[in-house]
């Protein structure tokens, strides 16, 4: 289709979709942004927490324990913490060291995928994108893996101590899940939620499209009419025969001055009209 403004026609382009798609677009990747530095928190929140499980009433001791760090009560009641991440020999067991790195590995890449939002000011969106989707896609498999690898470790002597000696490979015995490990999975998800909609922002990022430039259908002529005001009684064609208007015949006046409708008055026609008016005023007192 095509449209029509003052007599001008312009090819029918999709400009208002375009322009409202990449203002919603640019809507959607400041959300995304937001949402990627908030899974940077909850990766960090993760890493750090020592809840990962911990005891219940049916447990024998109380302690709990995160991927580096456990505490647990001694003899006297009191909870001493034990875990350095400078020294992977205090850590509980190998399943604990691989998922202390895989955690840790996954919030090194989440921070990268922060810094790269600095590119935008550098680099084409798409591109952008597309490497922050793919950190972000490698950060989530990371942490997915370390959230797998953690409940290998279970069998520990110091978790047993506290779970009781029930606890095994995905058995936590008389322990329970605690909100660091359900915050982790949850940031699973969000890292692969966020992925895929970079790589959707990276993929259907429309330019705006130029203001298309006017193109005359042809030269109006007097006795046509402009298609831009067509009304009800006329046609497409605007001509006057469209319009059925009948020619209508006009008798000169005697005393009407004969020289061209566009020029202008002087002197000698002044005078001109002068002499045929009493040329015609004496021939009339002839006749």
């Amino acid at each position: 289709m095509k449209r029509m403004e003052k007599g001008v026609e312009y090819l029918d382009q999709p400009q208002l979709y375009a322009t409202h798609y990449i203002r919603n677009s640019k809507a959607i990747g400041v959300l995304w942004g937001v949402f990627t530095i908030c899974f940077a928190i909850i990766n960090i929140v993760v890493f750090v927490q020592p809840q990962w499980i911990g005891d219940t009433l049916d447990s024998k001791r109380t302690g709990y324990f995160g991927l580096w760090k456990w505490c647990t009560a001694n003899a006297g009641g009191k909870l001493e913490c034990t875990g350095k991440l400078d020294d992977f020999d205090s850590l509980l067991s190998t399943s604990f060291k691989a998922a202390t790195i895989l955690v840790g590995l996954s919030v090194v890449i989440t921070l990268l995928c922060i810094c790269c939002m600095l590119l935008f000011f550098f680099c084409s969106s798409s591109t952008v994108f597309h490497v922050s989707g793919c950190l972000q896609l490698l950060s989530a498999a990371l942490l997915l893996v370390g959230v797998v690898v953690f409940p290998t470790g279970w069998e520990a002597s110091e978790v047993r101590e506290v779970c009781g000696p029930t606890a095994r490979h995905f058995n936590v015995g008389a322990c329970e899940v605690r909100w660091a490990y359900v915050l982790a999975i949850i940031g699973v998800l969000d890292a692969i939620v966020l992925s895929a909609l970079a790589f959707v922002l990276a993929t259907r990022h429309v330019r705006l499209q130029a203001e298309p430039e006017p193109v005359y259908g042809g030269s109006v002529y007097k006795g046509q009419m402009n298609p831009g005001f067509v009304g009800d009684a006329g046609s497409l064609a605007g001509s006057r025969k469209s319009l059925n208007l009948q020619p209508v015949m006009l008798m000169p006046h005697p005393d009407h001055d004969r020289f061209s409708e566009f020029s202008h008055h002087t002197a000698r026609s002044k005078a001109s009209a002068y002499r045929a008016h009493y040329a015609s005023s004496v021939q009339n007192f002839q006749l």
